[in-house]
């Protein structure tokens, strides 16, 4: 298991796919959220004349509508394709990788609970190693979520995610798909530690509970405690990466945060917190509980 468990009782492989299908389960349900997040992180200040224009997306519902108003329901799952390509290589490495990178922190011989600083450093580990592998998927995923409605006539700048990834090697370069390496490595190194060691901490503590057993409502707790403390810490890297990604005026990391905070002030770097709680929140209870159920099926298929 994720959590409770010093070894894992089913194969990598097993792990692997159970982590990558839970994954991709967990963004088809709420890729709309996160579009929405992407918008609203993407939005600056809009002047008009001398004052200040309203913005154009209020709120997370507010984005949603608008989003669905303007160009369809269907834009709501735009980059789903590469988002799936990402769950599938980031979902599976970072969650797959958990245990046995734990367990080579701790050593063969460790007896007892895992201490909480060993759950984070492996969780830091193996988020920056996945998403090293999954950049692309992500640069790719965040561009066909900015693109909004186009005027009459306007093509788009890309047809699909295949469609992208070659375009962007073509007029960018290979190199321009770990465009936003930096702070993505940042955002999901510390995501994937607050999510997984969260999580595993608060499934062991709710197990020493009287009355508490390793079931859906622990689960469901352990989840949201998951997505919570992993949207505090992670939302400022967060808004950084997608306006890096969505935006190639920046000329890096340190540059896009202090233009940011210039321009926008500092809670700008908490824009989309509703709807990125919303997603993170729904998302991890979706993905661990999918997750524990499907690592119980696979684990009846492999001790058959």
């Amino acid at each position: 298991m994720v959590a409770g468990d010093s070894k894992s009782d089913i194969s990598f492989a097993g792990t692997f796919a159970s982590s990558a299908f839970a994954a991709c389960f967990a963004e088809i349900c709420t890729i709309p959220l996160d579009t929405a997040k992407v918008r609203l992180q993407l939005q600056k200040k809009a002047v008009a004349g001398d004052g200040i224009a309203l913005p154009k997306y209020k709120g997370m519902l507010g984005t949603v509508g608008t989003i669905a108003r303007e160009e369809g329901l269907a834009s709501l799952w735009k980059g789903i394709v590469p988002g799936l390509h990402r769950q599938c290589l980031f979902g599976g490495l970072r969650i797959g990788l958990y245990e046995p990178i734990k367990n080579l922190y701790v050593g063969e011989n460790f007896v007892g609970d895992v201490p909480l600083t060993t759950k984070i450093l492996a969780g830091l580990t193996t988020g920056a190693l996945a998403i090293s592998v999954a950049n692309p998927t992500d640069l790719v995923k965040v561009r066909l979520q900015a693109e909004g409605k186009l005027a009459a006539g306007v093509p788009r700048r890309y047809s699909g995610a295949l469609n992208a990834y070659s375009t962007i090697v073509k007029q960018e370069g290979v190199r321009a798909l770990w465009t936003g390496l930096g702070p993505n490595v940042a955002r999901n190194a510390i995501i994937n530690a607050a999510e997984l060691a969260s999580y595993d901490q608060v499934k062991q503590t709710i197990l020493k509970i009287p009355g508490f057993t390793d079931n859906v409502l622990t689960h469901l707790l352990s989840g949201l405690g998951a997505g919570f403390v992993a949207v505090c810490v992670g939302s400022p890297v967060d808004v950084v990466k997608s306006r890096m990604m969505g935006d190639a005026s920046y000329k890096g990391t340190i540059d896009c945060f202090v233009k940011t905070l210039k321009n926008d002030g500092p809670l700008a770097f908490y824009k989309g917190f509703i709807p990125n709680f919303g997603r993170l929140g729904s998302w991890n209870v979706i993905m661990f509980l999918t997750l524990e159920q499907a690592k119980k099926f696979v684990k009846s298929i492999e001790s058959a």
